[in-house]
């Protein structure tokens, strides 16, 4: 979709940026030494002065015919932040398309900003049109054919051309990632079942190169995961331990676990869901499908570092061998659990998947889910919710989201809250100890299984879908932090 040229085509709409702040006759004197274009006539009188995120068409003479340029309305050059830019340049890119421009060539000077690693933001500016012009897929029959941006082309009369190639695939590995993500969350539940996301991440493997390794049923019984498989045992659905090594060390150490809930529908269980709670459970495998948009990323770009991605996938049903509330299971780790809730199923999967990843040599976790309806009752669709034994580590993850544009919020953890996860009578742990600090219960459940392993938990409940079109894409899956995991692994 994107690619660099050393020039501008007349037959592709030019693209340019229009800043409330610069100087009209640099801005000119740009298109005029890149394009050939003479545009001083329109710049000049001021005609051209599009708002922040606004597309102006300008048709200009050019040889012996007229070309159509895009203006972009940017606003203040200098003060945007990265997350500004995305949000304005994917605003922008939405309008292009919908204009039903399907080749445009861009002019890479005149829209990012002076004084700035040009290489750091023509990536910025690959991931944000890959994010913004992603469409999703549906079912219906017939003809629904609209119009695509198919083809950009960048280009630049003062950039290194081939800086500019390595930085455009750096963007687009990001975009790519979130976009899988994406299409694996809107994936109804009957197609994507967990042998399916299992089928899914060995090409992803064999695409990468990275080691797999698919745990059935039976080796999660020789491993004693008793957690994982008690979520399954209302399934006719086999459950599925998804493994995924990315190796860029010498040595398998200094190992970063990723660790995804891949619960591919989710009733309740007998703590059952009421019907308005029902739709939408396809997408409580959001977790795994962010690991997985990450690892799709970290095989793009291929860090020096060592990452390992821990999927535990069943869907959660009822039938006569449910389990049941009042039921005690023993996890992987040994320790032994009242279930009171059989619709907090996750967290007893990501107990098993966590202590899977400590045992394959993990030296920090990250786990990934949508957990709990509580984070979204306190952060709403804006933040996601964090819990971490481990500050310095969580401070990490942080700054990755502060460069990703995706908001993270740290919930306390505290000896208060781990207690409350262990008080049971008849077990080590209670998976649904209250509704009260519901996001934390869940969260300090996890944690409980990471025993002294530097860890961070993100609940992304509330951030794993958008309620209505934006400006980095549309309704529906938001594939969040799959860029975040993706950029704290590859810096």
């Amino acid at each position: 979709m994107l690619t660099i040229t050393q020039k501008w085509k007349p037959e592709d709409p030019l693209v340019v940026g229009v800043s409330a702040d610069e100087n009209q006759s640099i801005l000119i004197e740009k298109i005029k030494d890149a394009a050939g274009l003479h545009t001083a006539d329109y710049l000049k009188s001021g005609l051209i002065q599009p708002p922040p995120g606004r597309v102006e068409n300008v048709i200009v003479p050019y040889e012996n015919q007229m070309v159509r340029v895009l203006c972009i309305g940017l606003g203040s050059r200098q003060m945007m932040t990265k997350t500004d830019r995305r949000n304005l340049w994917g605003q922008a890119f939405q309008q292009i398309e919908a204009q039903g421009v399907e080749r445009c060539s861009l002019l890479l000077e005149t829209l990012i900003p002076d004084g700035q690693q040009y290489k750091e933001w023509t990536a910025l500016l690959a991931e944000t049109i890959g994010l913004s012009t992603y469409k999703q897929e549906n079912y219906k029959t017939g003809s629904d054919e609209v119009k695509r941006l198919k083809s950009l082309s960048i280009f630049s009369a003062q950039f290194d051309q081939a800086a500019m190639e390595t930085a455009v695939a750096e963007g687009m590995a990001y975009a790519e990632g979130a976009n899988t993500a994406r299409k694996l969350v809107h994936l109804p539940s009957n197609i994507l079942t967990a042998s399916e996301l299992a089928a899914q991440s060995l090409k992803m493997a064999e695409r990468f190169g990275f080691d797999a390794q698919i745990l059935e049923k039976e080796d999660m019984e020789n491993l004693g995961m008793g957690a994982l498989l008690a979520v399954n045992q209302g399934s006719v659905e086999p459950p599925k331990l998804i493994v995924l090594k990315y190796q860029g060390l010498e040595e398998w150490e200094d190992v970063t676990a990723l660790v995804g809930k891949g619960i591919t529908y989710d009733t309740g269980g007998y703590s059952i869901k009421p019907k308005t709670g029902m739709p939408g459970m396809k997408g409580d495998m959001g977790g795994a499908a962010a690991v997985l948009g990450a690892m799709e990323t970290i095989g793009r770009i291929k860090p020096e570092k060592n990452v390992m991605a821990v999927i535990p996938s069943t869907d959660n049903m009822i039938s006569g061998g449910a389990f049941k509330p009042d039921d005690v299971i023993t996890s992987m780790s040994g320790q032994t659990i009242e279930v009171l809730n059989t619709d907090a199923e996750g967290r007893l999967a990501l107990g098993d998947a966590v202590t899977y990843a400590r045992s394959e040599g993990a030296d920090r976790v990250i786990d990934v889910a949508t957990l709990t309806g509580g984070v979204v009752t306190a952060l709403g669709s804006w933040m996601t919710g964090a819990m971490t034994n481990d500050e310095s580590f969580y401070k990490q993850i942080e700054k990755a989201g502060q460069e990703t544009g995706e908001g993270i919020w740290l919930l306390p953890y505290n000896d208060d809250y781990k207690a409350q996860v262990r008080k049971s009578s008849i077990a080590d742990l209670n998976n649904s100890p209250t509704r009260k600090a519901h996001a934390i219960m869940g969260g300090a459940f996890v944690g409980a299984f990471a025993e002294g392993v530097p860890w961070v938990h993100l609940d992304i409940a509330g951030t794993s879908v958008a309620e209505s079109g934006h400006a980095l894409g549309p309704e529906g899956p938001t594939g969040v932090m799959a860029r975040t995991l993706a950029y704290y692994v590859n810096h």
